[in-house]
C-alpha cells in the first residue's frame, strides 16, 4: 500500500513540475523570465554568484551588448550572453533598451521586411544594433546610424515569437 502512495505522490510531483514549466515565470520584479536587456557600460563584471563577494568570472567589454536575464536575486541578475556564458551582474549595469547581435555571417539589411526589398547595407557578424521594432519574422534595427530590416533568425536578442512596437 505504501508503494502505491509513493507512486501517486511521485506522479503528482511530476504533474506539478510539468504544469509549472508551462506557465510563464515571473521574477521578483514582476517582469517575465527569461527576458532580454542590454549592457549599460563598456566594462561589466560577470560574477559566479549574486554579490560582490563572489569572484569575477568574466568581463564584458561592449556597451549595448544584448544579454538574456534568466534569474533574479535582490539587486542581482543572472544573465546569459549569445554564446551561452552565464553569470551574475548588478541590475545597475543593465538597461531595458533592446539591442540585437547579428549572427550567421554577413547579413543583408533591407528597406522593408521582405527578402525582395531593396538592400540598404550588409552587416557584419557580431555587429550590435538597437532594435526599433519587430514583426513576426523581421526586426527593424539601427546599426551605425543606418536603419533597416533584418530577419529575426539572423539576430540574437529577440525571441522568435516576440513582436515589438
Amino acid at each position: 500500500m505504501s508503494r502505491i502512495r509513493n507512486r501517486a505522490a511521485t506522479v503528482a510531483a511530476i504533474a506539478v513540475i510539468l504544469l509549472a514549466g508551462a506557465l510563464p515565470v515571473t521574477a521578483e520584479t514582476g517582469l517575465p523570465l527569461p527576458r532580454f536587456a542590454s549592457l549599460r557600460s563598456d566594462k561589466v563584471h560577470l560574477r559566479t554568484g549574486p554579490g560582490i563577494r563572489y569572484p569575477v568570472d568574466w568581463v564584458f567589454v561592449q556597451r549595448d551588448m544584448p544579454v538574456e536575464i534568466v534569474a533574479e536575486f535582490d539587486n542581482w541578475r543572472k544573465v546569459r550572453d549569445w554564446q551561452g556564458t552565464e553569470g551574475w551582474v548588478h541590475r545597475s549595469l543593465l538597461s531595458g533598451r533592446r539591442t540585437a547581435l547579428v549572427r550567421g555571417g554577413i547579413q543583408p539589411l533591407r528597406r522593408d521586411p521582405s527578402g525582395e526589398s531593396a538592400l540598404i547595407a550588409r552587416v557584419e557578424e557580431r555587429a550590435v544594433g538597437h532594435v526599433i521594432e519587430c514583426a513576426p519574422a523581421w526586426c527593424r534595427i539601427e546599426i551605425a546610424k543606418v536603419r533597416g530590416w533584418v530577419r529575426k533568425d539572423h539576430i540574437w536578442g529577440v525571441y522568435r515569437d516576440e513582436t515589438l512596437n
